[in-house]
């Protein structure tokens, strides 16, 4: 009588049990394939190198994202996305399934920031740039920028990478890290400063140093391409003469990032870049200059220009003479001051 009653018992826990189970089940999937909340606003969450996936079932849910932990965990653990969880910044809405957010865990769908850096714009300017994208903090991202160590990892020999940060438009993950970033802009440095290139400086007895120097001085002085190796001949030809290069973007390097109109004040004030006082190239780039700069350092145009004034339209008036010089200086003066 009592093992009957015992088997009774059995049958009824077991029946009860199935229920419970069938229930929740049910419960399961309709929680898994059902909004959020329609009414909470889209989410951004940081998803850190290293963060365990409780830690993040904790930060989803302190978004309002994760209604029901327990079955939310029990979302990911079935759908294997515990072992595939990508650092990086996700964008989650109220809209979305609980299935919906972990499927874009599991697949590893980050945000994607886009950069684009200018051609000659220099380091500091770039710094300032990423920062404002809350990609780095700018000084630690100066201070890894002059990293001897760093920087030798990555096959430059300065002391900065000022030159060597690639101007051109990257896909970042959010939480990409400083070191990560340097790289990959190095890198494509030097898929476009290719060995042909590196040799044909060499062979016209410039180092790695002065050919990215002399291009970022390009750079800084024309946006036209047509005329850069206009102007990569005049700096040549002025070195050759042992004259002074003389050249208005490298007097106020220092202050960078500077913005506003090059003044005599500026031409006369003594720095180690400042070409109006040294001879030859600065010691290192004052931007980083782009491929058609790069290539004007090594193809200077066969013309016997040594000097050049802007024409008040963004190009240049080229003179062999100081006296034909002073005449393009006077012309584009009274230009000036016609149309003002």
């Amino acid at each position: 009588m009592r093992r009957k009653k015992r088997s009774k018992r059995k049958v009824l826990l077991i029946r009860f049990l199935l229920i419970l189970a069938y229930f929740t089940m049910g419960w399961f999937l309709l929680y898994i394939d059902r909004p959020v909340d329609p009414d909470l606003p889209s989410k951004k969450v940081r998803i850190l190198p290293g963060t365990g996936f409780f830690e993040v079932v904790g930060k989803l849910q302190q978004e309002g994202l994760v209604r029901n932990p327990p079955f939310f965990t029990l979302l990911i653990l079935t759908k294997g996305a515990a072992r595939h969880l990508r650092s990086g910044a996700y964008t989650f809405s109220g809209k979305m399934t609980p299935l919906a957010i972990v499927n874009k865990l599991s697949r590893g769908e980050i945000d994607v920031c886009r950069i684009t850096i200018h051609e000659d714009m220099n380091l500091k300017e770039i710094a300032v740039h990423l920062a404002k994208l809350h990609l780095v903090d700018e000084k630690k991202f100066l201070s890894l920028a002059e990293d001897r160590t760093f920087l030798r990892s990555l096959g430059i020999e300065e002391g900065s990478a000022e030159g060597y940060l690639y101007p051109d438009t990257y896909f970042f993950d959010d939480v990409v890290s400083p070191e990560e970033l340097i790289r990959r802009i190095v890198g494509q440095f030097w898929r476009v400063v290719n060995p042909e290139m590196r040799d044909k400086a060499r062979q016209m007895g410039m180092t790695m140093n002065q050919f990215v120097t002399l291009a970022s001085l390009i750079g800084k002085e024309t946006g036209y391409s047509a005329e850069k190796p206009l102007i990569a001949a005049v700096f040549f030809n002025r070195m050759k003469k042992g004259m002074r290069l003389q050249s208005d973007p490298t007097a106020v390097y220092h202050m960078a990032p500077f913005e506003g109109r090059i003044t005599r004040r500026h031409l006369l004030t003594p720095t180690p870049h400042n070409t109006y006082f040294i001879k030859g190239l600065p010691p290192s780039p004052i931007a980083n200059p782009g491929k058609d700069s790069l290539l004007a350092a090594i193809n200077p145009a066969k013309v016997e220009y040594l000097y050049f004034v802007s024409n008040g339209s963004g190009s240049h008036q080229f003179s062999s003479t100081l006296e034909e010089h002073n005449r393009s200086v006077l012309r584009y003066r009274l230009t000036k001051e016609k149309d003002e």
